[in-house]
């Protein structure tokens, strides 16, 4: 009997368990359905605020490279998962590629990562929403204190409609993300129109700003580069552009979720390669747009968190630099409904992932089963009131950045993965194809590296602490009701 952590689930049995009756989704998406996910879960409130602050912090007006270069690193692994998920469209992602490569313990592991960074992403983003409905509304932020407690009751709120919205399917989800995404995308676009009547060309000037030292973080909080280096922190120069880089990143991650609905796809191989990477274009172009227009429009001075007290700049602060304060309320709205669609389609790919692990017996296999609708109802409540109530009652400040370094180890799986799959199973029908095997996937993996090592020491100490855990639960649940066990051993697959 092979060992039981290096088992692999195949490509063809993977297929194969998408027509199984009672745990099968419906095919319903369509190249425009994906592209609308992907563009809804990347572009949210950051668009708004992070290219201001990387200018003023580290790049200075070549923010707009440090884009160019993220748009890069992360095209190189969107290549990779454009692959994988034509030639396993499957629901789960990451997960399901690292089943069909590296085997069932590695895809415990990235699928347990995966639970992480969702969760954690949908409930921070759901906290987010809440505040920015207190600024549109011109109230205060929708929190109530109970037995000491503080409850933001309008996050909790946002992620309780939006689950009962996805268990009416993936295609309902599509058209309300896409009327959602339509107004976010048409204020960024009016946005830029705007300011672009505001860009003075001095402002350009220097391009690179020479470089300036600085202390950086000490202790717990500096990145494990620094930590490994024992230096300090540069700003502007071309070591203030790669750091910005490392920043800017993090605005695109969320493309990787589109691969988690190629199972609901009608013709996944054309598809999800289309939806994956033509989001990743719409998205890079509109954040290059609106960088070069916040670096037109104020000095890059002017956009240091030092300038204001150390509070960070946004675009709304390069629009009052102007006088043109009725500004602030419009990009309140876009982000409103930027991050609307950011918490729906991060619910939705948690629910898929979590969906796929437990068909596939690695948790409660019951939770698999899905609705008339093709929907997995179970999952979507479950997840929608776990993610609710961490949303409301916990404070997520300092546990953002685990979705950061999740992103990235499931980044550096994915691309490792098509080299080995390709010399595993060159046989493979593949729908897409990643350019320059093997190069495209160590460059990705070196980007993906790089990027890993400018975290914070404390963001790798809880990564390895949920790891952990997750190695724990492996061996004490997991291992033993995993359905490709089970069928090793002859035993029975019980029904959902």
């Amino acid at each position: 009997m092979a060992n039981p952590l290096l088992r692999t689930k195949s490509v063809e049995q993977s297929i194969a368990d998408t027509e199984v009756v009672g745990t099968r989704l419906k095919k319903q998406l369509t190249a425009w359905d994906l592209t609308i996910f992907g563009v809804a879960v990347v572009v949210g409130a950051g668009i708004f605020t992070i290219g201001a602050k990387t200018a003023g912090d580290l790049s200075g007006p070549a923010v707009s490279v440090s884009f160019v270069i993220a748009a890069i690193a992360c095209g190189l692994a969107a290549l990779c998962y454009a692959e994988f998920a034509s030639t396993v469209p499957v629901a789960g992602s990451a997960y399901t590629f690292s089943y069909a490569t590296f085997g069932e313990f590695a895809a415990w592991i990235i699928g347990w990562d995966l639970v992480l960074e969702f969760s954690i992403a949908a409930a921070a983003v759901a906290s987010g929403w809440s505040s920015y409905v207190g600024t549109v509304l011109g109230t205060s932020a929708p929190v109530v204190e109970i037995g000491g407690v503080k409850v933001d009751w309008g996050a909790m709120l946002i992620v309780g409609v939006l689950t009962v919205l996805l268990t009416f399917g993936a295609k309902v989800s599509s058209r309300v993300s896409a009327v959602i995404t339509a107004i976010k995308v048409a204020v960024v676009l009016l946005v830029i129109v705007v300011g672009a009547f505001y860009i003075k060309a001095a402002n350009y000037t220097p391009f690179i700003p020479p470089s300036e030292s600085g202390e950086g973080e000490t202790g717990w909080k500096q990145s494990l580069f620094q930590f490994l280096t024992d230096g300090g922190g540069l700003s502007y120069g071309w070591y203030g552009v790669l750091a910005g880089a490392s920043l800017v990143f993090f605005s695109f991650i969320g493309f990787d979720i589109v691969a988690t609905s190629a199972e609901e796809t009608r013709d996944p191989q054309r598809d999800v390669p289309r939806g994956i990477l033509g989001s990743l274009a719409i998205v890079t172009v509109l954040y290059i747009a609106v960088t070069v227009v916040v670096t037109g429009m104020a000095s890059y001075k002017d956009l240091a968190t030092s300038a204001g007290n150390g509070k960070p700049k946004n675009l709304a602060s390069a629009f009052a630099m102007n006088g043109v304060d009725w500004a602030a309320t419009i990009i309140s709205i876009g982000a409103l409904a930027g991050l609307t669609t950011v918490v729906m389609v991060l619910l939705m790919g948690q629910n898929r992932v979590f969906f796929a692990m437990a068909r596939d017996g690695l948790l409660p296999r019951q939770l698999a089963k899905t609705s008339d609708r093709g929907v997995p109802v179970r999952i979507s409540v479950g997840v929608g009131v776990v993610v609710a109530l961490f949303a409301g009652l916990v404070p997520l400040d300092e546990l953002a950045e685990l979705i950061n370094i999740g992103t990235l180890f499931a980044f550096v799986l994915v691309s490792v993965g098509v080299v080995v799959l390709r010399k595993q199973r060159p046989d493979l029908q593949r729908g897409f194809r990643t350019p320059m095997v093997p190069l495209v996937p160590i460059l990705s993996v070196i980007a993906c590296g790089w990027l890993m090592v400018n975290l914070p020491l404390e963001t790798w100490g809880r990564f390895l602490v949920w790891m952990g855990l997750g190695v724990l639960v492996y061996f004490v649940y997991s291992k033993n009701h995993s359905v490709a066990g089970k069928r090793e051993r002859g035993e029975t697959i019980s029904t959902v």
